[in-house]
């Protein structure tokens, strides 16, 4: 049976509240937020993070949920070796809090444009590679793998990502897919099936979003309401041998509030899964 799943992100109400609405609504799994567990922020100390993630962990498990995932809000676009390892040793600490709550997955970002980093393909696909390469030995050997996701303007692109993983070549990595994100980065829906055809393989995580337009023009809806190919999406991810889960993600606002966003997703991946 399909496992059905929600992203921890535009949910108002506390963690608690949470999972008390995903578990009751019939979510089964749920991907966390590395902030759900380790407020670096504020800069709280990594043995106050090991103590909520043992909580956390209990907290599922008395709710019949698992963690999916957890996005450990890496950023690989960094600038010298010190940035790189401090980046490093980040993806070192989520692997044992990942392990603590009990998945073995790492739903992780390339990174994030920023000024001090040259707007450039071929040093985005560098930085990356070299980022995810160094942390192929110590994910592997805590038996987890990465999926890299097509989040923002980065990565958001199905080539890319592609080039990127068969340059790491590891069975350590794969990818997230974000069904909405790659429509959101401007892309035309022809070519957003086309993206789902070539990452599809590689495909060992999910968030299936809705809605229309993109970038500052980008509405989202609930499932099945937006101009996003989900069903093309599903079928290709199915027909490429994929088995994992699929989690809802929604960004709607006004007409359709958060938990029947999260709902109304629920039943559309019910009766198309």
């Amino acid at each position: 049976m399909p496992e059905f799943g929600l992203v921890h992100y535009n949910y108002l109400g506390t963690f608690e509240e949470f999972l008390n609405f995903a578990a009751n609504s019939g979510f089964r799994c749920t991907e966390l937020l590395g902030r759900d567990i380790w407020n670096l922020k504020d800069g709280e100390a990594f043995a106050d993070a090991v103590k909520r993630a043992t909580q956390i962990r209990d907290q599922l498990k008395s709710r019949g949920m698992r963690a999916s995932a957890v996005a450990p809000g890496n950023d690989f676009l960094v600038v010298g070796e010190e940035a790189m390892a401090a980046q490093i040793e980040r993806m070192k600490q989520f692997v044992e809090l990942a392990g603590i709550i009990g998945t073995d997955i790492l739903r992780i970002d390339g990174g994030w444009a920023k000024p001090e980093v040259p707007e450039d393909r071929q040093l985005y696909i560098d930085l990356i590679s070299e980022g995810i390469s160094r942390c192929c030995p110590f994910v592997g050997a805590a038996g987890m793998r990465m999926a890299l996701d097509n989040h923002g303007l980065v990565t958001n692109d199905a080539d890319l990502q592609v080039e990127i993983m068969e340059r790491v070549n590891s069975p350590v990595i794969g990818a997230n897919v974000d069904t909405m994100n790659y429509r959101w980065a401007g892309h035309d829906l022809d070519t957003v099936r086309r993206f789902y055809d070539t990452i599809a393989p590689w495909v060992i995580h999910t968030h299936f979003k809705d809605g229309h337009g993109s970038r500052a023009d980008y509405v989202g809806t609930a499932l099945g309401d937006g101009e996003v190919p989900l069903k093309y999406a599903a079928e290709s991810f199915k027909a490429a041998g994929y088995k994992g889960p699929w989690l809802v993600e929604y960004e709607g606002k006004g007409d359709v509030d958060r938990e029947e966003g999260f709902r109304r997703g629920l039943q559309w991946l019910q009766a198309n899964i």
